[in-house]
């Protein structure tokens, strides 16, 4: 559950030289899918991708000559894409849908996220898209945009945020969990029963597994660090290094669940990054890790003064806790892991070395003082995670407000404020938010909440097979 010691900028395995001006860039921009082509000339198919509302892919197929043409003019995508629900549906109280005349958008390749897609069985490429509406504007409505529009608020005050994303995982084999309901296969875990935290021999059964991930990870620039068994049969975490771009560590996040999907796929396996797919064993997160830098690259939580803007910051993340819960937990599954005892937080609350509250400091050196977010779920989405924890560190800064003591011990045990355990409440706390309204703009909180709406109508209005089986 650690992540790099350092909290110093990571150079990114994907850098490059910086263009010298705004035209050169341009340039580059342009002529990135040719210039993928001529390196890759065997290269038969890409798939051409975008993160939609809930951080699901959606996107399109397509020869690779369509490389060609990636940022001019663009790959027309509907914007209504953005108004889909989780299973893929419309959702016309969005306004987005025939309300518009269903409008194209313009897609955007995001530099330096032309790649191989190693585990294709013929020669493929993919790409990570961005949304911009017929002038060449952001699309607001994309949450990366939203996102680039808060880092554009840091910027603006001298700051720059550093972060790093974990994300945890089953791996299920789906012929014998569809036959018996076990996690995966007994070769795998050590039996439908065993635990086996952190185990080495776990890490071992899934060594071929892990070599993949590694090897497609280097291929496609994602700065993978350790590899952890973690508290459940079946269960790992996959830690990517510190970034000192935020949307960078966002793409990361997203493309890396895609990279462990196909990969697991190949082995046989299906990795799952449900928030809470077994009630038995603890749930799945993701957390993040942020500190951040001023204009000499300073991080600004160093120190005795630095101590007392961590505290800022972690008050901010405490005020807007229940305005961003939604963001942290998407979908009605992910209620279920907020349980007592779990490493899931059920209490408003932070700590020093504390893995039972909601925000941690991590113990680290003083140059790596930072903040650990623990509240979402593996599957939320994770340009919304971020806009939620950077916004309320902002906040928090901005307001100088200390928070309350920090928590020493369990804090499930202690008379704290409750995060809801109710996808109802999360609903209604975000659509009045005044925070989130300034934080992603009306539309975008409009969007996102009338899809949660019908999300949680559906779950609602299913009966399930134990009601069936108790009351017919």
């Amino acid at each position: 559950m650690t992540p790099s010691k350092s909290n110093k900028p990571t150079k990114s395995p994907i850098s490059r030289k910086k263009p010298k001006n705004r035209t050169e860039k341009i340039k580059q921009r342009l002529i990135a899918g040719q210039k993928f082509l001529d390196q890759n000339p065997d290269v038969e198919s890409v798939d051409l991708l975008i993160s939609d509302i809930n951080g699901m892919m959606r996107g399109k197929w397509a020869p690779a000559e369509a490389l060609k043409k990636i940022n001019n003019p663009g790959i027309n995508l509907p914007m209504s894409l953005f108004g889909l629900d989780v299973w893929g549906r419309e959702v016309e109280a969005t306004g987005l849908h025939i309300d518009t005349g269903d409008l194209d958008g313009f897609c955007y390749a995001i530099d330096g996220r032309i790649s191989r897609a190693p585990w294709a069985k013929r020669p493929t490429a993919q790409v990570l898209m961005t949304m911009h509406d017929e002038k060449g504007k952001p699309f607001k409505v994309d949450p990366r945009n939203a996102l680039k529009a808060l880092i554009k608020r840091f910027n603006k005050a001298g700051l720059n945020p550093v972060v790093a994303f974990e994300l945890e995982f089953y791996l299920v084999d789906p012929a014998a969990f569809k036959r018996t309901g076990k996690i995966a296969r007994d070769s795998d875990t050590g039996g439908p029963e065993a635990q086996n935290m952190y185990s080495l021999s776990e890490l071992t059964g899934q060594t071929d597994l892990f070599a993949d991930i590694r090897a497609a990870a280097i291929e496609q620039g994602l700065p993978i660090d350790t590899i952890i068994k973690e508290a459940a049969p079946g269960q790992f975490e996959v830690n990517l290094k510190h970034r000192d771009d935020p949307l960078a560590a966002a793409d990361d996040a997203v493309l890396l669940r895609r990279l462990i999907s196909e990969c697991a796929n190949n082995h046989g396996l299906r990795a799952t990054f449900m928030a809470k797919p077994f009630l038995e064993w603890p749930g799945s997160g993701m957390h993040v890790h942020a500190s951040i830098l001023d204009d000499d690259g300073q991080n600004i939580f160093t120190g005795k003064e630095g101590d007392i803007l961590l505290r800022h910051a972690a008050n901010g993340l405490l005020e807007t806790m229940r305005d961003t819960l939604l963001f942290y937990i998407p979908g009605f599954n992910g209620y279920r892991r907020l349980q007592p005892g779990s490493y899931a937080p059920t209490r408003i609350a932070w700590g020093r070395n504390n893995r039972s509250v909601a925000v941690r400091v991590p113990a680290s050196e003083d140059a790596a003082t930072r903040l650990e977010h623990r509240l979402a779920g593996a599957d939320a989405n994770p340009y919304f995670v971020l806009a939620g924890i950077l916004g309320g560190m902002l906040k928090g800064l901005e307001d100088g407000v200390l928070p309350p003591p920090a928590v020493v011990g369990n804090a499930y045990d202690r008379s704290l404020p409750q995060l809801s355990d109710d996808m109802d409440d999360a609903i209604l706390d975000f659509e009045k938010s005044a925070f989130i309204k300034q934080l992603i703009g009306k539309d975008l909180q409009k969007i996102f909440t009338e899809i949660k709406k019908v999300e949680l109508a559906a779950f609602l209005n299913e009966i399930t097979p134990l009601e069936r089986s108790t009351y017919l």
